[in-house]
């Protein structure tokens, strides 16, 4: 879940930076436009990984989320400082 989504953005931001480097350390050789739209590509890639590292995944705990066990809410709470532990 988490460790899947960090991979995933470190893949595109890799990508992203790989694209930039591209664009103008070779491509900008034999074209300026197709270095120019790997940019404009390059530049999309940022708010999408973002998205998708910050995405709520179906396993996820949110601290507004109650799972309807007692037990496990009263552990969650206790972790997450909102009660003292007996």
């Amino acid at each position: 879940m988490y460790a899947r989504r960090r991979h995933v953005y470190f893949a595109l931001m890799g990508t992203c930076l790989t694209l930039f480097v591209l664009a103008w350390g070779v491509v900008r050789l034999w074209s300026t436009a197709a270095a120019v739209a790997m940019c404009v590509v390059a530049m999309v890639i940022p708010p999408v990984a973002a998205m998708i590292a910050n995405r709520r995944g179906p396993d996820d705990r949110w601290w507004d989320d109650p799972s309807g066990d007692p037990q496990s809410d009263e552990w969650w709470d206790e972790l997450d400082g909102k009660k003292r532990p007996r």
